[in-house]
């Protein structure tokens, strides 16, 4: 047994005091390795020097059935023989004695282990069996895993070094989590060459249980790290990195660099859509969607966790340049342009001041040379003038040492000009010895330095594309999809869809198709099926000259294929040849029994842009959105951009500006623009559609005729999933799309109907006039503090309030529809938040003071009661002040018990136990 001391520096210590669920990984009291040996270059053995050689706090015991003892220290046979409660246990026996180790580890209690061993799901069928039995046993026994097949842990914050790398990293404020180990101590070399320090450092391996989601919550809740890097080779659970991801990114980077491209699955080709959509653009879209920084280069993803941490993120992508020489300048404005970045115009009054203060030669244009005799008043003198154009969003200064450069005292001149500064400012002290007290003079001062120009013009792109993409999830969007009639569509679709499903057909007609899109209500073209001639010839007279006629069958998706196409028909003459011909076609292509008639609809003038508008699944993220230039010609334009559904308004026009046909719909050469506003509602409810029917496996509209005048789908294909495919099989929306089974109509005591139903991001002006009408009390009683009218209603808290992720946060509101027309009201709120890492939430209740003692508050906490049931969550909590009675009374009328905070007494913990009475007490005699 080997005790090691606390770090004595206490700014090392957590500042947490909740415990986490996966605090046992970072800061374990004991620590038993499983598999501890004494052979030399052994990774038993360096797994052991390595804990027992670093002060992290905590008590190590080697267990090894054989041996007294490892390493001078006392062994022990096995866990069970261990004389303390084990918290953590690391894991380096073979890979067939694993299950029985992790079996006794959770009868034991023991919280975690790290299996380092290799051997399982990588070796083929038998590993992958072992993975099982571990994975079954842990989540039996309420045990998290790290691993298999992984380097380990380590914290050099708090000195735990559970890894068999060679060295300890240095303390520092970037958490590392990768899937690979080599990677990993690579990076672990490189950083202590280059002084980088870091708060964690984790190898995932095989992500067997603690995947990237669980990391990134938990170092996202940990005020040690202010960045998050990864190195990523696959995602896992799609949902719970994407959840993670998104609520984090608000606070922290979170920067990535993802090897390879994952292997596209396999695809039908029976739509457009199935054929476009790939696994690494899909990828981009996630991490666009989450606001996750993809990064190319290990070097990169050090760069960005650096300058994040140090700089404000710059509010668009225009950069003015400062430099000493032409050409590093020029090279800085390449990189800046290629790189989709844009050189910040100089204004008037800017170029006024700087011919004040530069050489009459100077360039007069961005970028600023203010030429190779410039010293350090210059360069100050022009970086003041510059960093007040309201035109830039970001400054670049370069030296070059010349014979007249000063770089140490130029780069002390910066740190004074750059202490106040409101936007970025990057610097390339170009060269070597002669520049090296400069850099570190401006790295002091939080001045990011890179030794090349394009370098840092890079860097400047990756910063505003992060922001840009961090300020379109979280920015307003206008309402496009009325939540109260959404069940009401996704009813009349499944009723459509089960039809075909029930005829055991998996390919929807072109009627059915577009009677589908017409229920989400896609304008589509009128289209009559006819089964003979006289049928279609009946159709196009009802219609009118000149219509189209097209095959009708339920196995052909592709007709112009078959030459099942005939268009501008002007009698009925041409209808029935066209009748015949489309008959004969498909008989002699593909068979008789592939004719079931034809559809009839009119000859539409393309008169307008030929969109796609799709969907197909992808094997890690669900459902995918593709839009883009569509016509027959779709594939070669591969002019498409992709977004994960559902998507708001703000995110359908981020996608079609993706695209280069998105040029054209807002109007060139004279010609009007399309209804980009109908266009982006119209994007919305497909995504809708999309995430309503998961039995959809792809549709795609094709082409979406976008005119000035109007939107029409001309055409559509929907395939379903194989009828064998079982339910809990069919792939899952990678975004929990809004929840509408939560939505109920309510009616309070005097009568007025409202309806409950989950908060939406377009709900945000409403929200701000629910915060108007609240009194000084009704706000105290609920944040247990005075918050004036103008915090309570800033953007950046409201959009925490109103963007809920539905899998972790769910805000009910009461939503009152004034006579009339007269707009809605929202009444009052109550949230439902899980508790990290626990299966366990808190909840709040807020009413309007009009609206108070009329019953809202206790129907609110009623279906939030329920939701929580029907969420799975076992316990439900919240804090009452201990003189808001009437919440006390309340909570008691549904089942809470209060019991009054140890060190609060002026605060009152409401708890309702949500499992059975059997559930609890075997949970209770678990922890004793």
């Amino acid at each position: 047994m080997q005790k090691n001391p606390p770090l004595a520096d206490p700014a090392h210590d957590f500042l947490r005091t909740e415990t986490q669920p996966l605090d046992v990984f970072f800061r374990p009291r004991t620590v038993a390795v499983i598999g501890a040996t004494e052979t030399p270059g052994s990774v038993g053995r360096t797994l052991l020097q390595n804990l027992i050689g670093a002060p992290f706090g905590g008590t190590v015991f080697p267990v090894n059935p054989r041996r007294p003892n490892v390493l001078g220290i006392k062994a022990y046979r096995s866990v069970s023989e261990v004389p303390d409660p084990v918290d953590l246990a690391v894991v380096v026996t073979p890979a067939p004695t694993v299950p029985s180790i992790i079996r006794e580890c959770a009868s034991l209690g023991v919280k975690g282990a790290i299996v380092i061993s290799a051997g399982f799901k990588e070796a083929g069928a038998e590993g992958e069996a072992l993975e099982r039995q571990i994975l079954e046993t842990a989540r039996n026994g309420r045990m998290r895993i790290i691993g298999p097949n992984c380097l380990g842990v380590m914290s050099p914050l708090t000195g735990l070094n559970a890894t068999f790398a060679q060295a300890m990293a240095r303390p520092g404020s970037v958490a590392l989590v990768s899937q690979s180990g080599a990677l990993l101590t690579a990076v672990l070399d490189y950083s202590l060459r280059e002084m980088i320090g870091f708060s964690a450092c984790v190898s995932l391996g095989s992500m067997l249980d603690v995947g990237w989601g669980d990391l990134i919550d938990y170092l996202g809740n940990d005020p040690r790290t202010q960045s998050i890097v990864l190195y990523m080779e696959s995602i896992g659970n799609a949902r719970a990195f994407l959840s993670a991801a998104r609520e984090v990114a608000l606070t922290k980077p979170i920067i990535v660099i993802k090897a390879g491209r994952t292997e596209v699955g396999a695809r039908a080709a029976a739509s457009h859509t199935g054929a476009l959509t790939g696994s690494d653009e899909v990828l981009e879209a996630a991490f666009r969607r989450s606001g996750v920084l993809r990064v190319g280069s290990i070097a990169d993803l050090f760069y960005m966790a650096e300058v994040l941490s140090k700089q404000p993120r710059p509010s668009g992508r225009r950069l003015t340049i400062l430099t000493n020489a032409g050409g590093p300048g020029v090279l800085a404005a390449d990189a800046l342009i290629a790189g989709g970045g844009e050189l910040a115009p100089l204004s008037p009054d800017t170029v006024e001041a700087l011919n004040q203060v530069l050489p009459a030669h100077w360039s007069h244009g961005n970028p600023v040379d203010v030429l190779g005799d410039a010293g350090p008043d210059r360069y100050a003198q022009a970086l003041e003038i510059a960093a007040n154009d309201p035109q830039s969003d970001g400054l670049l200064v370069i030296l070059t040492p010349q014979a007249m450069t000063d770089p140490t005292l130029t780069a002390e001149r910066l740190r004074e000009c750059g202490a106040n500064l409101r936007k970025p400012l990057l610097a390339s002290w170009m060269g070597g010895a002669s520049v090296a007290a400069g850099e570190a003079i401006l790295n002091r001062v939080r001045v990011p330095v890179f030794p090349y120009p394009d370098t840092a013009a890079r860097v400047f792109n990756y910063m505003w594309r992060y922001n840009d993409n961090l300020r379109t999830l979280y920015e307003t969007p206008v309402a496009a999809v009325d939540p109260l009639t959404a069940d009401s569509r996704r009813r009349q679709g499944e009723a459509l869809l089960e039809r075909v499903r029930v005829s055991g057909r998996t390919l929807l007609t072109e009627a059915e198709s577009k009677a589908l899109l017409a229920a989400y209500e896609i304008p589509t073209v009128e289209t009559h099926v006819a089964e003979t001639e006289a049928e279609a010839v009946a159709a196009a007279e009802g219609i009118g000259y000149p219509v189209v006629l097209k095959l009708h069958s339920e196995t052909i998706t592709h007709k112009t294929d078959v030459q099942g196409v005939r268009l501008n028909l002007h009698s009925a003459a041409e209808v029935r040849s066209a009748f015949q011909e489309v008959r004969e076609a498909v008989t002699e292509r593909a068979g008789a029994e592939h004719f079931q008639g034809a559809t009839v609809q009119p000859m539409i003038r393309l008169e307008g842009y030929e969109l796609i508008l799709g969907s197909s699944p992808d094997p890690q993220f669900g459902p995918v959105l593709l839009f883009g230039t569509g016509g027959q010609l779709v594939e070669v334009y591969q002019d498409r951009s992709l977004a994960l559904p559902p998507v708001t308004t703000t995110l359908a026009r981020r996608l079609m500006e993706r695209t280069r046909i998105f040029t054209a719909l807002q109007g060139v050469r004279g010609r009007p623009p399309v209804d980009l506003e109908a266009l982006e509602a119209l994007i919305v409810r497909f995504g809708e559609l999309v995430v309503a029917h998961p039995w959809i496996r792809e549709i795609d509209i094709n082409p979406l005729l976008a005119s000035p005048e109007r939107l029409v789908a001309l055409d559509a294909r929907v395939v379903l999933h194989d009828p064998a495919t079982r339910e809990e099989d069919l792939p899952r929306p990678a975004i929990r799309p809004y929840p509408v089974q939560y939505v109920f109509p309510w009616t309070l005591r005097n009568g007025t109907p409202v309806t409950l139903r989950p908060i939406r991001p377009e709900d945000e002006p409403l929200i701000v006039r629910f915060h108007e009408t609240l009194s000084e009390r009704s706000v105290y009683m609920r944040y247990f503090q005075a918050l004036n009218l103008s915090q309570r209603v800033a953007h950046d808290r409201l959009l925490r309030i109103c963007f809920n992720d539905y899998d972790r946060d769910l805000a009910l509101v009461a939503d009152y529809e004034e006579p009339a027309g007269g707009g809605h009201e929202i009444l009052g709120v109550g949230r439902l938040t899980r508790t990290g890492g626990r299966n366990e939430a808190e909840f709040a209740l807020l009413v309007s003071d009009r609206y108070q003692h009329l019953g809202l508050g206790e129907e609110l906490l009623r279906r939030i009661i329920d939701i929580a049931r029907a969420e799975g969550l076992q316990t439900v909590t919240a804090e009452v002040l201990a003189d808001n009675e009437p919440m006390q009374r309340l909570c008691r009328k549904l089942g809470f018990s209060l019991q009054p905070l140890t060190d609060d007494p002026r605060v009152f913990c409401a708890r309702l136990d949500l499992r059975s009475r059997t559930e609890a007490t075997e949970d209770r005699s678990r922890a004793a």
